[in-house]
C-alpha cells in the first residue's frame, strides 16, 4: 500500500477522540483521586495500595487474554467486533460508578478492573489497524494525529467533567461526571466502528480460539527468534512501564501530595492534554524523518529529568509546571513507540502481533503501580519516594533501546 484512504484514517483517529475520554477523567484526573482519597482514604497510603493493586489487576488480564484475542480477531476477521464488544464492557463498568459508595472498596475494585480491562482490551484491536490503514513511511504521522486527536478528546472529557462540577466544585455531581464518561465514549465511538473495514479471516470464531490457544508459543518464539523486534519490546516493556504509572497515580499525587481540588485537578489536565497534543504532533514528522528510536530516546531523558525533579519539589505551581513538560514526552513517547512497532512487524500479522505488543505493556504494567502502590503503602503514603522508584524504569529501558535497529530511519537515509 502506497496511498493513504483518509476516511479510514478519519474514522480511526475518531476512534481515539472517543476512547481517550476515558484515561484522562477516570485514570488520571477524577475518579483516581476520588477511589483512593474518597472510596478507600488516602492518608496514610491505602488508597494508593489498592488503586496499584486494581489497576495491576486488569493490566494482568489483558496481557493474559490479549495475544489469543489477537489471533482470534486476525483468523476470524472479527477486529472491529472485539473492539466494539470491549468497548461496551468499558462503558458498561463506568456507568456502574454511580452505584459505588465511600468504603465499598472491594465493589470498587472490581468495577475499576473490568473498566480498565474493557478501555485496554480494545486498544488491541485499534492498535492493530495502524500498518493497514497507513503505509511505512507514513505510520509515524498517522500514529501521531491518532494520539494528537485523542489528546484533543481528552481535554473534551475534562472540559464537561468540569462543567458539570462547576465551580466551586460540586463532588455530589460526580454521579453525572462518570455517565457522561460513558456516554461520550461510546457515542463518539460510532464513526469507527460505521467506517473502520473488517479485517479478513477464514476461520470461524471457535476454530480461531482452539488455534489461537496453541499459538502463543509460536508467537513467543517468532518475537524471541527476531532479534530487532525481540530488543524493542524488551526496551518497550520496562519504559512503557514508567509512563503507565505516572498516568495513573499523577491524579491521587496531585490531590494527596500537591493538595489539589478536583477544579485544580482537572484545569491542569487539561493543560498537559494540550502539551502532549503539541508533543504529539510535533515529533509525528521527526518520527518519519529521524526513525522513532532518536525521538523515543529523546522522551525517555526527559521522563528522567522529570520524575526526579517532581520527587523533589513542594509547591503547587512547581508541579504544574513539571507536568505541562510531562505532557510533551507523553504524547511524543507513545505515539513513536506504536510506530516503531508498527515498523517491525510482519505484514499480515498486525493484531497477532499488536496482541503480544499489548501483552509486553500490560504485562510490564502490573509491575509499576504494584511497585509505586506498595512503596506508599509501607512508608505511610509518601508518594515522592515512591515517584523517584520510576528512574530505573525509564532508565533500563532508554539503554536496552539503543540496542534497537530502527528500520524507519535506515529506509530515511
Amino acid at each position: 500500500m502506497t496511498a493513504i484512504n483518509r476516511k479510514h484514517v478519519a474514522a480511526w483517529a475518531s476512534y481515539d477522540f472517543a476512547n481517550s475520554v476515558y484515561p484522562a477523567v477516570i485514570q488520571t484526573a477524577v475518579f483516581s483521586a476520588y477511589f483512593t482519597g474518597t472510596v478507600v482514604g488516602n492518608e496514610a497510603g491505602a488508597g494508593d495500595f489498592w488503586w496499584g493493586r486494581a489497576t495491576s489487576t486488569s493490566a494482568l488480564i489483558i496481557a493474559l487474554s490479549s495475544p489469543l484475542l489477537g489471533a482470534i480477531a486476525d483468523m476470524a476477521g472479527i477486529r472491529k467486533r472485539m473492539m466494539a464488544l470491549y468497548t461496551v464492557i468499558c462503558v458498561s463498568a463506568v456507568a456502574m460508578f454511580v452505584t459505588l459508595d465511600p468504603g465499598e472498596i472491594l465493589y470498587g475494585f472490581v468495577l475499576i478492573v473490568v473498566a480498565n480491562a474493557g478501555f485496554e482490551g480494545a486498544l488491541v484491536f485499534y492498535n492493530a489497524y495502524l500498518p493497514e490503514i497507513a503505509p511505512p513511511g507514513k505510520q509515524g504521522r498517522v500514529s501521531g494525529l491518532g494520539f494528537g486527536v485523542g489528546y484533543a478528546g481528552s481535554i473534551v472529557g475534562l472540559l464537561v467533567a468540569l462543567a458539570i462540577m462547576g465551580q466551586p466544585p460540586d463532588t455530589s455531581r460526580l454521579d453525572l461526571v462518570w455517565l457522561a464518561v460513558a456516554a461520550l465514549f461510546l457515542g463518539l465511538s460510532i464513526p469507527a466502528f460505521v467506517i473502520l473495514p473488517e479485517s479478513r479471516g477464514n476461520q470461524s470464531v471457535a476454530t480461531a480460539a482452539r488455534i489461537g490457544l496453541t499459538q502463543f508459543r509460536r508467537i513467543l518464539g517468532e518475537v524471541l527468534r527476531d532479534r530487532q523486534l525481540r530488543r524493542f519490546l524488551l526496551a518497550f516493556f520496562f519504559y512503557i512501564d514508567g509512563v503507565v504509572t505516572v498516568i495513573l497515580f499523577a491524579g491521587p499525587v496531585a490531590e494527596t501530595t500537591f493538595g489539589f481540588n478536583p477544579s485544580e485537578r482537572i484545569m491542569l489536565f487539561i493543560v498537559v492534554q494540550v502539551s502532549a497534543l503539541v508533543g504529539a504532533f510535533a515529533l509525528a514528522r521527526p518520527t518519519d524523518e529521524w526513525g522513532p528510536k532518536r525521538v523515543i530516546s529523546l522522551t525517555l531523558v526527559l521522563w528522567i529529568a522529570i520524575v526526579i525533579v517532581a520527587s523533589l519539589i513542594t509547591s503547587k505551581a512547581a508541579f504544574f509546571a513539571i507536568a505541562v513538560v510531562a505532557g510533551i514526552g507523553l504524547g511524543a513517547v507513545q505515539a513513536a513507540s506504536r510506530s516503531f512497532m508498527a515498523a517491525l512487524i510482519p505484514s499480515g500479522r498486525e493484531a497477532e502481533m499488536f496482541g503480544f505488543y499489548a501483552f509486553c505493556g500490560k504485562s510490564s504494567s502490573i509491575i509499576g503501580p504494584f511497585v509505586f502502590g506498595t512503596i506508599s503503602g509501607f512508608t505511610g503514603g509518601d508518594q515522592q519516594l515512591s515517584m523517584l522508584a520510576l528512574v530505573g524504569f525509564f532508565g533500563l529501558g532508554l539503554v536496552l533501546l539503543q540496542r534497537v535497529r530502527d528500520p524507519v530511519a535506515e529506509g530515511a537515509r
